[in-house]
């Protein structure tokens, strides 16, 4: 169908001019573009993909459908939408649509009865949720139920994440092909999204149906200035953002690619401009009240900018954004076109800059192979569940098979895509089904992935106009010189520059070199192969301890790795931050030590000469926590696996009767050395053991 044949009856046509001046303003219509999707999602069984560039109004095209749909008699409007954030927005957008919208989520459980019952009686127009939520088995059997037969739209939004050749697969968001298995064939479908490239549009509308209708426009947006700087250190690109930050135009976002980045970039940049900076982290680990209350506040322009990871990404809208910056590069141009998208919606000119480091190359690596599976692990699983009696949790899946319970979830999904697994009310089974590993096909999303990986080098190197290699990357034909962007323009947008302040840096380094975190001690066995499960007895369990260093902490990175190659300044530097460490910690009421053993995990003397200059300032007699050779547990070994690791290869303690022992550790991720040493130190009559950590790992 051509915009030129897109046709609605008056009566559609009054709906949606309705709907559309309540979204956009008196006078407002839909775009011929836009009238070509609604149009067409007025014919039994239609498919249509909308694959438009952010802010193109491609919820206009499904508020529209449903209005009038819903005036014809039609039933309501299942919209499959990936955050809770973007249901929140939209749930307001179709109220001012004149559309009653609801929906359901983890956090609005007390009202999921009403609301379903409002779904049943019909007073409902929308209905959203998340894929994962629809695909648990009892909620999208209720949900499905409500709707059999009388649904009058299917929305899957952010399609992309449909196909395992996007940036942004999920195993539960494939599954809503099932959905389509169980709706009535006439019941049209829309899918859309702001970031799919030919092969991903090809794939996600084969899912949809041979007579899918294709409608795909321009990518490039022309009020974004796009800019990027390489060769910064981790530290100075904090520096920067706390250097340029006020210059910024308006409020906007600071992309991070950890939670533990978001958090010390605040502090860093608050270490600059003073504590009340409006400035705030926004991560998946908060709650859904907190979320809310900084997107509003973003909203408002309350704050100057929001450090978020991605947690904070589809669907948000704020038309007026006036800046995102990235501090680490997304692992695709795809992931990144779609982050940056979030600026300058309503604005004729908004900034976009991305800092740079050749440490990205390692976190690219990792995403490229993260959900790639592994077929001996596969059927590892399969076997074992095919063995059970019945259902099993993900827990005894986890302790059965020695896989950690985050790769243990990812494989059940994969699987059940597949059809080889299913989940009930009670758990997990095996379907019976025959599972084979498609070589040729992961080898090919691995090929994308990397071949991604590259496109974003070509960015950071400069090789060609910015927005030109976004576009071209998601395939857009228009793709062309923007004559805005730093490479385009040989210069940063204004009053931006490389040049970052020394002491500012220095101001920053020192300030989160203060800030030592908090150790929680572990407080349950594993079980498992460990042997022993439940609550570990008080009179065998470590204090509170505190962390120097965490992961890759750019005001420490360049200090470890002096310290490791066993320079004399870097050492005696580490060991002064550990006494101030440790004074801070006793003035906040910590036990004072009177005894400093070392516990050396890795092939450095970090842990030896820390303890070595702790006991040399305080006077305190020096341990070592004996350790026997072995390989390790393995990078991927189970809690429950590298607890009966350490328990084995812990040598003979010391005599520490009735001492408490401040322990010095290098390394780990895990705390389970800790944990099994300050346990065998407490059996030999430690009153406390007080784990000081160099570097947690990640």
């Amino acid at each position: 169908m051509s915009s030129e044949t897109a046709t609605l009856s008056p009566d559609q046509q009054r709906a949606a001019d309705r709907v559309i001046e309540s979204l956009a303003g008196p006078g407002a219509h839909l775009r011929a573009d836009q009238l070509t999707a609604v149009s067409a999602l007025m014919a039994p069984a239609a498919r249509v993909l909308v694959v438009q560039a952010t802010g193109w109004g491609k919820s206009a095209v499904y508020w529209s459908a449903t209005a009038i749909r819903r005036e014809g008699g039609g039933g309501p409007t299942l919209i499959v939408s990936p955050l809770l954030s973007l249901m929140r927005d939209q749930v307001s957008a179709a109220e001012r649509a004149g559309l009653r919208a609801a929906t359901l989520n983890s956090s609005n459980f007390d009202a999921w009865s009403a609301i379903e019952g409002e779904l049943r009686s019909g007073e409902l127009d929308v209905l959203l949720v998340s894929p994962e939520r629809l695909a648990n088995p009892g909620f999208g059997r209720r949900v499905l139920d409500a709707l059999a037969g009388q649904l009058g739209l299917l929305v899957i939004d952010e399609a992309h994440a449909i196909s395992d050749w996007g940036h942004d697969f999920r195993p539960d968001y494939r599954r809503v092909s099932d959905v389509l298995q169980t709706l009535n064939p006439q019941t049209p479908v829309l899918a859309t999204t702001a970031t799919a490239n030919a092969r991903v549009t090809e794939d996600v509308a084969a899912q949809l149906g041979d007579d899918t209708l294709v409608l795909r426009g321009s990518l490039a947006r022309k009020s974004l200035h796009l800019n990027v700087i390489d060769g910064l250190s981790p530290i100075d690109r904090y520096g920067w953002v706390a250097q340029y930050l006020p210059s910024l135009p308006g409020s906007g976002i600071v992309y991070v690619l950890t939670v533990a980045d978001a958090d010390r970039l605040v502090d860093a940049i608050r270490s600059v401009h003073g504590a009340d900076y409006p400035i705030a982290a926004y991560t998946g680990q908060l709650d859904g009240d907190s979320r809310h209350r900084l997107e509003d506040a973003l909203l408002r322009n309350e704050v100057k900018a929001l450090v978020a990871t991605s947690a904070l990404g589809m669907g948000y809208d704020k038309p007026d954004l006036g800046f995102v910056v990235h501090v680490g590069s997304p692992p695709s141009p795809v992931s990144y076109y779609q982050q940056v998208g979030r600026a300058g919606r309503a604005l004729d000119d908004a900034v976009v800059m991305l800092l740079a480091s050749r440490a990205d190359d390692a976190i690219w690596d990792h995403f490229a192979t993260a959900t790639i599976p592994d077929p001996d692990r596969m059927q590892v699983l399969l076997d074992t569940l095919g063995g059970a009696d019945g259902p099993m949790s993900v827990p005894q899946l986890e302790s059965s098979t020695g896989f950690r319970r985050g790769r243990v979830e990812l494989m059940l999904k994969q699987l059940a895509v597949d059809g080889a697994t299913e989940r009930g009310p009670d758990g997990w089974e095996s379907t019976g089904k025959p599972w084979t590993y498609d070589q040729e096909h992961y080898d090919g999303v691995l090929a994308v992935r990397r071949r991604e990986a590259d496109i974003m080098r070509a960015y950071v190197a400069g090789r060609e106009c910015l927005m030109q290699l976004l576009t071209s990357s998601l395939d857009d034909p228009a793709a062309e010189p923007c004559g805005r962007c730093s490479v385009c323009r040989g210069k940063l947008t204004e009053p931006l520059s490389s040049e970052v302040s020394p002491e500012l840096v220095r101001t920053i380094t020192g300030s989160l070199r203060r800030s030592a975190l908090a150790l929680e001690p572990r407080k349950m066995w594993p079980g498992g192969v460990f042997g022993t499960r439940g609550r570990i007895p008080a009179g065998l369990a470590a204090e509170p301890g505190r962390v120097l260093a965490h992961a890759d902490a750019p005001e420490w990175t360049d200090l470890l790795a002096a310290a490791r190659r066993g320079d004399g300044q870097a050492l005696a530097d580490l060991g002064d931050a550990a006494v101030a460490t440790l004074s801070s910690w006793v003035r906040e009421g910590g036990i004072r030590p009177d005894v400093i053993a070392s516990l050396r995990l890795t092939g450095t003397v970090l842990a030896d000469k820390v303890a070595d200059h702790l006991c040399e300032v305080g006077r305190r007699p020096r341990l070592t926590v004996p350790v026997r050779p072995g390989d390790g547990a393995g990078r991927d070994a189970t809690g429950a696996t590298e607890a009966v690791y350490w328990r084995d290869h812990l040598g003979e303690m010391p005599d520490v009767a009735g001492q408490n022992v401040l322990l010095v550790v290098d390394e780990t991720s895990s705390g389970w050395p800790i944990t099994l040493a300050a346990a065998a130190l407490r059996e030999t009559g430690a009153d406390t053991v007080l784990p000081l950590l160099i570097h947690r790992t990640v």
